[in-house]
């Protein structure tokens, strides 16, 4: 028996588990409909997987039971990415009702729009990212003023703590998105395989999924019977409908480590200027200034994410980055008096 068959066997075996378990949660009855067909769906294919060898006992795994906990716990739609992530079809259910097959319908005001909001969430990462370099840099260069060391030590500080943190900070967020965009990449394949070798069980999985969001069955059946005909145009339905993904749009881990990179810079710059300048006595409070009035500004930008009023936002980030860069030039004094 080969690893791989084993492997497709039990993924589908735990689908089939947690999703009865997310129709034992579901408060629905098309949704209760819709992953009962799912976990039923899911026992057939393991069935089919099972023919060539004899498949063994099953025994949910200690994660898989403490996802199928948090599902009764919090409900199926709290817990839909940690779902979609374990390979549960039909999570696209909690996007809405269908308008056509692919696009759900917005069931709110806030849902308006919500495909096209990447860039907005791009902004507010480059926003936060600026403010990490900023106060980090901002305390560690403060904490070096405090001790009392030459000009030339501070930037040489300054400059460290900007590549360090820089480098850590895309290092990071490369290595998240590559892992993320791995696994999303390897549930593709899973789906794809799975088309090849079951498309009829797959046109009924599509089917469900678009009747318990709005279409007449025998509508959804006929549709899902004609898009598996085209097999990457069914992919790509799978994919989005059972996986809840965007094949085009699955991370770019240079992207995010180069735009972490170069946010985080821009932030951790800011305080090292003046001394940069050669503002030599007046390089303390000129680095205080600019590091507040950077600090204010990104409150203020921040507020148009929360909805907050930008005065307080602004004022509450000045005021930590503050509390912030006092606490370290005070200890930074310390360790040079005792020197």
């Amino acid at each position: 028996m080969a690893k791989d068959t084993l492997e497709r066997w039990k993924s589908e075996k735990t689908a089939a588990y947690l999703s009865a378990a997310v129709a034992r949660a579901e408060p629905t009855a098309a949704g209760k409909k819709l992953f009962t067909g799912m976990a039923k769906a899911a026992e057939e294919q393991a069935a089919i997987i099972a023919k060539d060898f004899e498949a063994p006992s099953f025994s949910p795994s200690p994660r898989v039971q403490l996802i199928a906990w948090l599902v009764r716990k919090f409900g199926p739609r709290a817990m839909r990415p940690i779902l979609a992530a374990v390979k549960v079809r039909g999570v696209s259910f909690y996007s809405g009702p269908v308008v056509r097959p692919g696009h759900p319908m917005p069931t709110d005001v806030e849902k308006i729009g919500q495909r096209h909001q990447t860039g907005a969430g791009s902004l507010r990462a480059a926003v936060f990212g600026v403010n990490d370099g900023l106060i980090s840099n901002t305390s560690l260069v403060m904490g070096v003023s405090g001790a009392a060391l030459a000009t030339e030590d501070i930037v040489l500080t300054g400059v460290a703590g900007l590549l360090a943190g820089a480098f850590s900070m895309a290092a990071g967020e490369y290595v998240s998105v590559r892992s993320q965009r791995e696994m999303y990449e390897h549930q593709i394949s899973q789906e794809r395989e799975e088309l090849e070798l079951y498309p009829e069980e797959e046109a009924e999985e599509l089917a469900l999924i678009y009747h318990a969001r709005g279409m007449a069955l025998d509508d959804a059946r006929s549709f899902a019977q004609d898009l598996i005909k085209d097999h990457d145009a069914a992919l790509d339905a799978l994919t989005r409908e059972e996986l809840g993904l965007d094949p085009d749009n699955l991370g770019s881990p240079v992207g995010a480590a180069v735009s972490s990179f170069l946010a985080f810079t821009c932030g951790a710059i800011i305080p090292l200027t003046p001394f940069l300048f050669g503002a030599a006595s007046s390089a303390i409070p000129i680095a205080a200034a600019l590091a507040g009035v950077s600090l204010f500004a990104i409150g203020a930008a921040l507020s148009l994410f929360s909805g907050k009023s930008a005065l307080g936002g602004g004022l509450r980030m000045a005021v930590i980055g503050a509390m912030a860069g006092g606490a370290t030039y005070f200890i930074g004094s310390l360790f040079g008096a005792a020197v």
